[in-house]
């Protein structure tokens, strides 16, 4: 009875040895990973010619929002910068309010 509880403590030793030298492995390789992307050289800055910007948006905006927007996803060229129709919006709006009214079907019943 001693000689297999002392058995089954080893397997249990046994395993959790093999467990924690697998999870270091996975750290070092991860570790090692980690730092050649860091040593990998950053893109460069593209140059050319400034997109035409709407009136009425400043120019520091558009710096400002070109320099956010590299900054997230890198070098990519934005095409064109303005204001946004709102009539999607105000669809769903209508849609959401109308969804609310007492006695609206889609509700179902409580």
């Amino acid at each position: 009875m001693v000689a297999d509880a002392l058995a089954k403590a080893l397997q249990v030793y046994g395993i959790a040895i093999v467990i924690s030298a697998f999870v270091a492995v996975l750290i070092k390789v991860m570790v090692s990973v980690t730092g050649r992307l860091e040593k990998i050289k950053p893109a460069d800055i593209p140059t050319g010619s400034v997109c035409p910007i709407g009136i009425g948006v400043p120019d520091e905006d558009v710096a400002a929002l070109t320099a956010a927007i590299f900054s997230v996803i890198g070098p990519h060229r934005i095409l064109h910068i303005a204001q946004s129709s709102h009539n999607w919006s105000s669809g769903g709006r209508a849609a959401q309010h109308s969804s609310h009214l007492p006695g609206n079907a889609s509700r179902g019943t409580r």
